[in-house]
């Protein structure tokens, strides 16, 4: 008997979520109403929104989701919300000369901001060439998609309940879920919970420094843009020079929040509980703070000692080179490492050393339940411990030695799971910077391309990391790449946000009967 995945009913859901994103379209609505900005952007948005939404809902009007059909419905739901975020951007720049007026500059825009990786298309990243609503949308798309849209989902609508545990495994970033409550609805509000308040915590602090006078260019309105973009570690910025802009004391304040947002969001809130071990006992999180405090030291080093060029005086604030070099490699480092992407300084001009050990930063990627992007950490920690058991029983064969995290053993089932991804992860990243590098070779779109910047693009873009490095570095942008590898990172961008297995699934014959 063959069985066939029940896609209607996954697609009437995906009609569900795109009907309760027109409510998020509402915030930049009223901020051109505040700016006396064009609002038709926005209004068609979201009329188009509820009527495609309410049209997909017909399909199934009770759907019933298996596995099959939850993770359809996970993978369909992103890359529709991508395609919707788009609109405002198309319908703003339509009739000028804005990148964002081609719909595949703008999906890529779109993609890019929901799966948080940061990478752009905008030549010129100003208030003054793009209005406050339609930058204000660009950074809100990053702190939707940074906790999981469907993880919102679960959290709102009770009709994805019994479903929900299977939907939040799919989208959260990570090999394993971790449930806090019995419930898993409980679950995505405690989290989202603890998102909002760090959110909302990092905006007070930013718009403090601007009433006090240690920022006066951080506005309510970069405060609130930056908040939307930091805690999802998605690193867009309205700012052309992304936090360089801003005074010290900004950027030393983002360098924590960075690394929060990073970290497992289910540690913070056993901490509110009071089990305020659980950060020390967590062999993840160790691993995290130690790759942070080493890197930086390392990196610390190189700039203090000269070897990447001398940094001036950056965020208009005159620093001693220790105390700049420390800034600026902390900043960089975390930057990277949590895939956030923002930048202080254009790093693209640093020495080769400088930048190898930015390059490993951004191999590793934040922990498993953050924000953050990449391979994460936890899964790092299980390869190299494979690789040590592999070499411990290669001289001792009649040893049975399992793999422990936190004092835990390990099931076999998700160390496959985990070799499984990190192969897969490195094939499509080497099969995507050939792609990359022979269809730019091809139309000689870009003078002086080089294998690095294939190899990059193709990182920042399945790592949802954003900048790269030659011309895509931090104060780069992607807009020259021609129209096949901008689709193709789209791609990269929506696998890497849901970690592969989601989509790729979905081109299997078995997943669609059995």
């Amino acid at each position: 008997m063959r069985i066939r995945a029940d896609w209607r009913a996954s697609v009437a859901l995906v009609g569900t979520v795109l009907k309760y994103l027109s409510i998020p379209l509402v915030i930049p609505l009223v901020v051109a109403l505040i700016y006396t900005e064009p609002v038709f952007p926005f209004l068609a948005t979201i009329a188009l929104t509820i009527a495609v939404g309410h049209g997909l809902e017909q399909l199934r009007p009770d759907p019933d989701l298996q596995v099959r059909e939850a993770m359809l419905f996970v993978a369909i739901s992103w890359l529709a919300v991508a395609m919707i975020g788009a609109v405002p951007y198309v319908i703003a720049g339509w009739g000028t000369e804005s990148t964002l007026a081609h719909p595949v500059n703008a999906l890529f825009e779109s993609m890019s901001g929901f799966t948080t990786t940061g990478a752009t298309v905008l030549g010129s990243i100003s208030l003054e060439d793009h209005s406050h609503a339609i930058m204000m949308w660009r950074q809100l798309t990053q702190w939707l998609g940074g906790m999981g849209i469907i993880v919102l989902m679960v959290a709102i609508l009770p009709e994805l309940a019994v479903s929900g545990a299977q939907l939040v495994e799919s989208e959260a970033p990570g090999p394993q879920l971790q449930k806090l409550t019995p419930r898993i609805a409980e679950t995505a509000r405690i989290l989202w919970l603890v998102y909002f308040a760090f959110t909302v915590v990092y905006i007070a602090i930013l718009y403090g420094f601007h009433l006090a006078g240690m920022a006066d260019n951080m506005t309510l309105y970069n405060a609130i843009a930056h908040g939307f973009t930091t805690l999802p570690t998605g690193g867009f910025s309205p700012e052309a020079d992304s936090v360089a802009a801003f005074s010290a004391i900004v950027q030393w304040t983002a360098i924590p929040f960075m690394i929060i947002a990073g970290t497992n969001f289910a540690l913070f809130w056993h901490v509110f509980s009071g089990d305020g071990h659980r950060f020390v006992r967590n062999s993840e999180f160790r691993a995290y703070i130690s790759a942070i405090a080493g890197l930086t030291v390392l990196l610390a080093g190189i700039l203090y000692t000269g070897a990447a060029p001398p940094l001036g005086d950056l965020g208009g604030v005159t620093a001693g080179v220790f105390e700049n070099s420390l800034r600026q490699s902390a900043f960089q480092i975390v930057s990277l490492l949590t895939s956030t992407g923002y930048a202080t300084s254009d790093f693209a001009d640093w020495s080769s050393t400088g930048q190898i050990v930015l390059l490993f930063a951004m191999l590793v990627g934040g922990c498993a339940g953050s924000t953050g992007g990449g391979v994460k950490v936890v899964r790092w920690l299980i390869v190299f411990k494979v690789l040590r058991r592999e070499l411990f029983t290669a001289s001792h064969p009649e040893v049975v030695r399992p793999i422990r995290l936190g004092g835990n053993i390990v099931d076999e089932d998700a160390i496959r799971g985990v070799l499984g991804f990190s192969f897969m992860y490195l094939v499509i990243f080497a099969l995507a910077t050939l792609v990359i590098a022979l269809d730019v070779s091809r139309v000689a779109a870009i003078e002086e391309f080089t294998a690095l910047e294939a190899f990059s693009a193709s990182l920042a873009t399945i790592g949802n990391i954003g900048p790269g490095f030659g011309f895509l570095g931090p104060f780069g942008n992607y807009n020259d790449f021609p129209i096949p590898s901008k689709l193709l990172m789209v791609f990269l961008m929506w696998i890497g946000r849901l970690e592969i297995i989601p989509v790729l699934v979905m081109f299997t014959g078995g997943f669609w009967t059995r």
